[in-house]
């Protein structure tokens, strides 16, 4: 284990990780009143997808060209945009699941930040800095505490900033963020 790594992957995941859409979607489900169950999600579901990164990272990206995982990255941002801007349910976000258990809670964030997580620009640049620093373990560590800061922030801001900011502008001001990272991705490819 390397202290070097891990302290230049984190600041690299944690800012990359601050206008994702998972960052939000743990905020949306921390705003129904359970954001410890909600992080515990989170956690599972990150050290998940943070194993996978790393552990295919290498292989990954020494077999596809940059090109093709890049549109690939880029196609699920607009993807999560369109997501975001469609989906305008602002009474069933805040209400639906109120009374659900604290392990109900916990599975669903977990199920829905697992899914988010496919593909997106954090699990790519774990990878990518799994394979440029050879230290699966470093790179691991690194990236999770990011996420799980990130993670925290979200739960813990979400029922104070759904009180004062519509629902409906958190998704349109998300899909702006996905459509900008999308098209810096394109920008990156060509």
């Amino acid at each position: 284990m390397r202290l070097s790594v891990i302290a230049a992957v984190f600041p690299l995941v944690f800012v990359a990780e601050l206008p994702d859409k998972t960052m939000f979607a743990s905020l949306l489900l921390a705003s129904k009143g359970r954001p410890l169950a909600v992080w515990i999600g989170a956690a599972a579901a990150f050290a998940v997808h943070v194993v996978i990164a790393v552990s295919v990272g290498v292989v990954v990206f020494n077999l596809l060209p940059h090109r093709a995982v890049d549109a690939v990255v880029a196609a699920m941002f607009l993807g999560g945009a369109v997501w975001s801007l469609l989906a305008n349910r602002e009474e069933n976000v805040r209400d639906r699941g109120a009374d659900q258990s604290a392990a109900a809670v916990a599975g669903t964030a977990a199920v829905v930040i697992f899914l988010a997580e496919w593909g997106d620009l954090t699990q790519i640049l774990t990878a990518n800095l799994a394979a440029a620093y050879h230290s699966w373990l470093s790179v691991g560590i690194g990236a999770l505490a990011a996420l799980l800061a990130v993670a925290a922030i979200a739960v813990a801001s979400g029922a104070r900033l759904l009180t004062r900011v519509p629902v409906r502008r958190l998704r349109v001001v998300t899909a702006v963020v996905l459509i900008g990272l999308a098209a810096f991705t394109v920008a990156q490819a060509v």
